[in-house]
């Protein structure tokens, strides 16, 4: 069965340059009274390319500019979707900070940056980390100075948010009955076979999205389902999900599961007269490689044909 590779970082930076799939992770997943807070009519993308010359390896990095009790706050989302754990992520993203902060002071205009009252935005630094290991790299910044016990206060220092997809049960993304529960659920699948099977305890969730989450949601499948698949049933795959609603959603999946499991079994028979053509080359009998494969005689003796 044919595994699916990480990282997934076009199907995420696609699915959450979507300002309400991004309000949306920050619901589901960061408990926390602010979040309540958040102005839905006031969350914008900003355009990191002017901003972070450094990103060019980092594509899939997010900043958000929202607001919460009318004053602005920046959301810095960093998609950690590789299979190690990054030991200097605090470094990492108090460098980013900066760069955001320094641009945000380009474009004030100096005489109300120099203003006692003026602040810079708070910055709230967020982690998505979709690697198979356990998170182990430290929350703070202070963490990885060293003899910081010493100086305390005096210490720059701040934690981000770590968002770790593979640490949620099923229950927990199941009940959430939304995109982002679908997806992180789907994430979690290790092979083709396993998605297909938590596809379909999701299904009746997936029947009940809007048009627009029903069409991220296909554009993800899309995404994931492009890798490690045979073109044939990589382009069945798309047809059906092109021509499916979200009322057809256990439809869709039932039919997407009968084209991985013709994969699977190409593959397996494929794996098998591989091994009868190695067994035959040894003058094995028939009989006993029909017993050790389970392909039928006639088969073997056709397979046999083909190797004289």
């Amino acid at each position: 069965m044919p595994e699916i590779n990480n990282p997934h970082d076009r199907g995420y930076k696609s699915l959450l340059a979507s300002e309400e799939i991004f309000l949306e992770l920050l619901q589901s997943f960061i408990d926390m009274g602010w979040v309540s807070l958040i102005d839905p009519e006031a969350i914008t993308r900003i355009d990191t390319t002017q901003i972070l010359p450094d990103f060019s390896e980092k594509e899939a990095d997010l900043v958000y500019r929202l607001k919460i009790k009318n004053q602005e706050v920046i959301f810095y989302l960093l998609l950690e979707l590789q299979s190690t754990v990054d030991f200097q992520m605090p470094y990492r993203l108090l460098i980013y900070m900066m760069g955001i902060w320094q641009d945000v002071l380009k474009n004030v205009p100096s005489k109300e940056a120099t203003r006692k009252d003026f602040r810079l935005p708070p910055i709230v630094p967020i982690v998505l980390y979709n690697g198979r290991d356990k998170w182990t790299a430290c929350r703070s910044f202070k963490d990885i100075l060293a003899i910081s016990e010493l100086f305390k206060e005096y210490l720059v220092d701040f934690k981000y948010i770590l968002i770790d997809v593979n640490r949620y049960n099923e229950r927990t993304l199941t009940e959430l009955t939304n995109l982002i529960g679908a997806v992180f659920l789907l994430d979690q699948s290790e092979n083709f076979k396993e998605y297909c099977e938590k596809m379909l305890k999701i299904a009746p969730n997936l029947s009940k999205f809007n048009d627009n989450d029903f069409q991220l949601f296909k554009n993800w499948i899309k995404i994931i389902f492009s890798m490690n698949l045979p073109n044939e049933a990589r382009q069945e795959i798309v047809r059906i999900l092109d021509e499916s609603r979200p009322e057809e959603a256990v439809k869709m999946v039932t039919n997407i599961e009968k084209v991985i499991g013709n994969v699977y079994e190409e593959g397996l028979n494929d794996g098998k007269m591989d091994a009868a053509k190695k067994m035959l080359a040894k003058n094995m009998p028939e009989e006993l490689i029909n017993e050790i494969t389970g392909l039928p005689v006639e088969q073997i003796r056709k397979i046999k044909s083909e190797l004289h």
